[in-house]
């Protein structure tokens, strides 16, 4: 009878070790603020050297920034100043009244204001333009409820004419409008990249802050924001972050919390 073949017995395999790789941290991609208010000069949408008010290429380089934040998930909403068209405090000054210098100044605003949203719409981006001073025509008045829904709802949000008051500048009413829609952050956008002890186009010497409080920004009289801007943020706790708008991707690394320009909270 033959013999019944031997089965080879196959080796287990070797038990997978149970230690495991440590979790990745968080992507760098990941946005630190969810809803911010980003300030804009009307400077900025100037280019240096030429006859026009605004530079229809500049706008859409800013556009195309907020847009990259945009699509990270961020709400954005925009206080937007008119100093390349006019300055109330400037024009008073020369000789003119002060409210009606400053009812001007608010107009040059919704000027820019429509620039951008132009801008933003032809990039893809539906934006709303809400006005201090009913404008009917041209943009929605300014309704707290309805320009945080806005922002719910994905748009981006342009507020200009001011706070629609003389003698209250476009970074108060950044202030004003962050601490209203319970943004988290006050982006700044400047020429320059953060708050210096001096001018820095002025002085050589002068060296720029990481970090300062909002009482040492006071007292020293650091001309970034004005007094009554600081201390609406002072008092609501509002950190606000300087910085330069036109170096590249600024505004997504500020968002992305890396350390770009100068940081101004309650904590130094």
């Amino acid at each position: 009878m033959p013999k019944a073949s031997a089965r080879v017995k196959q080796a287990k395999p070797a038990p997978r070790s149970s230690t495991r790789k440590p979790a990745k941290s968080q992507p760098s991609g990941k946005p630190k603020y969810k809803r911010i208010v980003l300030k804009i000069s009307g400077e900025a949408l100037r280019e240096p050297g030429s006859g026009d008010n605004i530079s229809p290429q500049i706008v859409h380089r800013i556009a195309e920034q907020i847009k990259e934040v945009h699509e990270m998930g961020v709400e954005v909403a925009i206080v937007i100043g008119g100093g390349n068209i006019w300055r109330g405090l400037s024009a008073s000054h020369r000789g003119m009244e002060r409210t009606t210098a400053d009812y001007m100044g608010m107009l040059a605003t919704v000027i820019n204001g429509l620039a951008l949203q132009s801008q933003l719409e032809e990039l893809g981006l539906a934006t709303r333009v809400q006005t201090a001073i009913p404008i009917q025509s041209v943009a929605e008045p300014f309704i707290r409820r309805r320009a945080m829904r806005h922002l719910e709802l994905r748009r981006v949000v342009i507020f200009v004419a001011g706070t629609g008051n003389p003698f209250f500048s476009t970074d108060t009413t950044a202030a004003l409008r962050a601490n209203e829609i319970g943004a988290e952050v006050i982006l700044k956008a400047t020429k320059v990249d953060g708050i210096y002890t001096a001018d820095p186009f002025k002085d050589a010497s002068a060296t720029k802050y990481s970090r300062i409080t909002y009482g040492e920004a006071l007292s020293k009289r650091l001309s970034v924001m004005d007094s009554t801007a600081f201390t609406l943020c002072m008092d609501n706790k509002m950190p606000i972050i300087v910085f330069d708008l036109m170096a590249e991707d600024n505004i997504k690394k500020v968002v992305l919390g890396r350390t770009v320009g100068t940081l101004v909270s309650d904590l130094a």
